[in-house]
């Protein structure tokens, strides 16, 4: 049986999101897209000041709202309810894509369909299928100083890593970094760098699980699970 397959869906999530929430430094201006990426808020370090955006219109999110007496109010730009931080401010649409599009944000992190050894990324689109629209994925992707996805590896048999992304672009090469339960990918200007790798896994396990031609760093590092 393909070890994808005994991990649970909380534990993909939780690999994908523990990972990310390493990629922060201290004073980021950060934004989280919907999903999965929203997860990596609940594992940075509480003595590091992340700042973290919504697109909705919020600066300085917290983590996740748990518990039976939270603030219905209170939600990130994918409708889970949330906590702000002291200081935290709100803001219409037409501020949340200023910040987006004026180079403000230090990492914007979010899901993706298709990811190719470019760094193009198609994320809001399968022809065919009723989909919302782009949202504010491309204002986001080039506004960005650093753009991370988060996704699973594969998607019900399908390949996500890909060669040449076939799905319609969000954005054409602006990609600085995969993360999956499986491996981490830097994109560099030769291609993709495989720089560390779920111990849980094989080299020739990410191949077969990839389209996308890739070197393998000599510095390959095992991926905390």
């Amino acid at each position: 049986m393909p070890i994808i397959q005994e991990l649970s869906k909380e534990k993909i999530k939780e690999i994908i999101a523990k990972r990310i929430a390493k990629e922060f430094k201290e004073n980021d201006i950060v934004t989280l897209g919907i999903g999965l990426p929203t997860e990596a808020a609940n594992y940075v370090n509480e003595n590091m000041n992340i700042i973290f955006q919504s697109e909705n219109g919020i600066l300085g999110l917290g983590k996740n709202q748990k518990g039976p007496n939270f603030d219905k109010k209170v939600v990130n730009a994918g409708g889970a309810f949330v906590e702000v931080k002291n200081g935290a401010s709100f803001y219409d649409s037409q501020m949340a894509f200023t910040i987006m599009r004026g180079g403000h944000i230090d990492a914007t992190v979010l899901g993706a369909l298709q990811v190719d050894e470019e760094g193009s990324i198609a994320s809001w689109q399968i022809p065919g299928k009723f989909v919302p629209g782009i949202g504010g994925s491309m204002d986001l992707i080039v506004g960005s100083k650093r753009v991370i996805v988060a996704m699973t590896h594969t998607s019900k048999d399908e390949i996500k890593i890909v060669k040449k992304c076939t799905l319609p672009l969000t954005a054409y090469k602006e990609v600085d970094l995969i993360v999956t339960e499986r491996c981490v990918f830097e994109v560099t200007n030769n291609g993709l760098m495989l720089t560390e790798l779920n111990p849980m896994f094989t080299i020739d396990d990410i191949k077969k699980s990839t389209l996308a031609d890739f070197k393998i760093s000599s510095q390959i590092k095992k991926m905390e699970v």
